[in-house]
């Protein structure tokens, strides 16, 4: 009878160990899981970041393309009204070509509320019926605010899509790299199409409705995938997105980035597949 008592309470001993084994490993895993995921929330965060960085570019690669065609059209010089006074524009000009270098020198200009320091030079053949033009633009010892931004695109410019609106196909290759040496990279396809505003020959009651996908990745191997289920509203007058869904994926998990019912204002909410909702400040 002392024999069997032992055993049992060996056996019952091993299992106590045994449980507490477990329980550790599942709050070390819980742990573990909860930093992963609160690093995954930080990336997505300053893939928003990006966000702003890329569409505020290229705003204004379009702006000054746009404005330079115009203004040569008429006979005017071109693109210096949307110059500041702090950068330098020179303009190489040959038969249906165009390369325009600006530069913001070492102390920067203010955009539109952002800093731009460095050069962007864009280029772009000129041929004012094609229904096709083609534009790409590197960026050059560039920094946005206090981010350098490293890379170039292209873009394709039709004149009139299936809705008979002028449309931007943007091939997207930058890096960006945060003041704290945190970088993130950006590959994709982004499609801006003009819904208002085309013709009026002002740039600030422009609006552009984006669609496209594109992936983000770090330098620790993550990547999130990112692709537009509900059209990202982009108005000229406010600096953020006001409206639209993103589709975001990731090892560890994946929801939808929802950018608002239009109001002009610098937060997002992010919705897991589980329905937790937190906000997202950009």
């Amino acid at each position: 009878m002392k024999r069997f008592f032992l055993k049992a309470s060996v056996l019952c001993f091993l299992l106590f160990i045994a449980v507490l084994t477990s329980c550790s490993d599942n709050e070390d895993n819980s742990t573990v899981n909860m930093q992963s995921q609160d690093q995954d929330i930080s990336e997505m965060i300053l893939s928003s970041d990006m966000d702003v960085v890329t569409a505020s570019i290229e705003d204004y690669m379009i702006e000054i393309y746009e404005n330079q065609e115009d203004e040569e059209a008429r006979g005017v010089a071109g693109s210096s009204k949307l110059m500041p006074e702090c950068a330098t524009v020179t303009i190489d000009a040959e038969q249906n070509f165009r390369e325009l270098t600006i530069d913001f020198s070492s102390q920067g200009c203010v955009i539109r509320g952002h800093l731009y320091r460095g050069q962007i030079v864009l280029t772009y053949t000129r041929d004012i019926d094609a229904e096709e033009i083609s534009l790409s633009y590197v960026l050059n010892n560039f920094y946005f605010d206090n981010k350098q931004v490293s890379g170039s695109n292209t873009i394709l410019k039709t004149l009139s899509n299936v809705n008979g609106n002028p449309q931007f196909t943007h091939n997207v290759n930058l890096t960006v790299t945060w003041p704290n040496g945190v970088e993130a990279t950006r590959d994709g396809q982004i499609v801006r199409e003009w819904v208002e505003g085309f013709g009026s020959g002002v740039f600030t009651d422009n609006v552009f409705e984006v669609t496209g996908y594109w992936a983000s990745g770090f330098v620790n191997g993550n990547t999130h995938n990112y692709e537009i289920v509900t059209p990202l509203r982009r108005e000229m007058t406010c600096y953020y997105f006001v409206s639209g869904v993103l589709s975001v994926e990731r090892t560890l998990f994946s929801g939808e980035l929802d950018y608002g019912d239009g109001n002009c204002d610098n937060q997002a909410a992010f919705t897991f597949e589980s329905g937790t909702v937190i906000n997202i400040f950009i």
